[in-house]
C-alpha cells in the first residue's frame, strides 16, 4: 500500500522554518507580543528572563517562532554549552564586549566638575568610553567654562561635552553654561547640588539625601545630618562610591546626560 503522511497541509501553507538560536545571556531579542526588548541574563526549562535598559525583567516562554532577532523571527533554545559565564553588561547597562582593545584616544572630551564626578563617571561608564576612546577631565568648577572651551577651539573632529551640577533655569551655572556658544560643545547637566545625589538614596540604606540650609556647605551639612564623620568628606566619597555597582544605583537625570555627551563626542548623537 501506497504510505501517505499525515500532514495533510498543502506545502505553501505550512510556516517556513526558522533558526534555532542558543539563548545566551548578553543576546538581545524581542518579544513580539508585548514588544518588549532585553538581553538575555537567564535560561531555565521552558523559560526565558530578559533585562530591558531600565533594569526591568520579564519572563517569557520558550515558544517557536517566539522571538525577534535584529528583527527576523527565531526560535530560542536551551543553550547546551557548560563554558562559564562572562559578564554581559558593563555598569552602564550596555553590552559587554569581552577582551575588547581600548581605542586611541579621541581628540574630543568630556569635561566634569570636579575629582567626584569623574571618579562615577569612571566606575559606571568607564568600559564604555575606552572602547570609544573617550578622556573625561574635570574642571574643579565652572565659574570659567567659556574660556575653557575658548582655549579648547572645539572643532568637527574634537568635540566636547560638559557635565554640569545643579543645571536649572535661573541658576549661576545656568546662566555661565548659557554663555557657551560652540556648536561643536554640548553642555547638559543634572539638578542636584553636587554628584552625590545623583546616588540613589536607597542604594546607600538612607530615606532620603537631608535638606541643607542655604549657606551652608552641602556635603559638610550632610554629614552632620546623616551622622557621617564630616571632617573627611572625601573618606564619606569613597564610601558612597563603593556602593555604586552599576547604574541602577543611580538617579535617571544623571543616566541620560552622560549617555548624551557620550553620543555627542562619540559623533552618534547627531550634529
Amino acid at each position: 500500500m501506497r504510505q501517505y503522511s499525515p500532514d495533510l497541509t498543502p506545502p505553501w501553507k505550512k510556516p517556513k522554518p526558522v533558526p534555532e538560536v542558543p539563548a545566551e545571556p548578553g543576546l538581545v531579542v524581542e518579544e513580539p507580543g508585548t514588544g518588549f526588548c532585553g538581553a538575555v541574563i537567564r535560561c531555565e526549562a521552558g523559560t526565558v528572563t530578559l533585562e530591558d535598559r531600565f533594569g526591568k525583567h520579564r519572563v517569557f516562554p520558550l515558544e517557536p517562532r517566539g522571538f525577534l532577532l535584529e528583527g527576523k523571527v527565531v526560535t530560542l533554545v536551551r543553550p547546551t554549552s557548560s563554558a562559564p559565564v562572562r559578564p554581559t553588561r558593563t555598569a552602564s547597562g550596555s553590552v559587554a564586549v569581552p577582551q575588547a582593545r581600548a581605542r586611541v584616544a579621541r581628540a574630543g572630551r568630556i569635561y566634569v566638575e570636579g575629582r567626584h564626578d569623574a571618579e562615577l563617571v569612571e566606575k559606571v561608564w568607564g568600559d564604555d568610553l575606552r572602547i570609544e576612546g573617550v578622556v573625561v577631565e574635570y574642571l574643579e568648577g565652572v565659574d570659567d567654562l567659556p574660556s575653557i572651551v575658548a582655549d579648547f577651539a572645539p572643532g568637527p573632529d574634537a568635540r566636547l561635552g560638559v557635565l554640569v551640577d545643579h543645571l536649572v533655569p535661573g541658576s549661576k551655572e545656568w546662566r555661565i553654561a548659557e554663555a557657551v556658544t560652540s556648536e561643536h560643545a554640548l553642555v547638559v547637566g543634572h539638578p542636584y547640588i553636587d554628584i552625590w545625589e545623583a546616588v540613589k538614596p536607597s542604594s546607600l540604606g538612607i530615606a532620603a539625601w537631608p535638606r541643607v540650609p542655604h549657606g551652608q556647605d552641602w556635603k559638610t551639612g550632610v554629614c552632620r545630618a546623616l551622622g557621617w564623620p564630616s571632617e573627611n568628606t572625601g573618606a564619606v566619597w569613597q564610601a558612597i562610591l563603593g556602593r555604586v555597582g552599576s547604574y541602577k544605583d543611580l538617579e535617571p537625570e544623571l543616566l541620560g546626560r552622560v549617555e548624551e555627551l557620550i553620543d555627542f563626542v562619540t559623533g552618534s548623537g547627531g550634529a
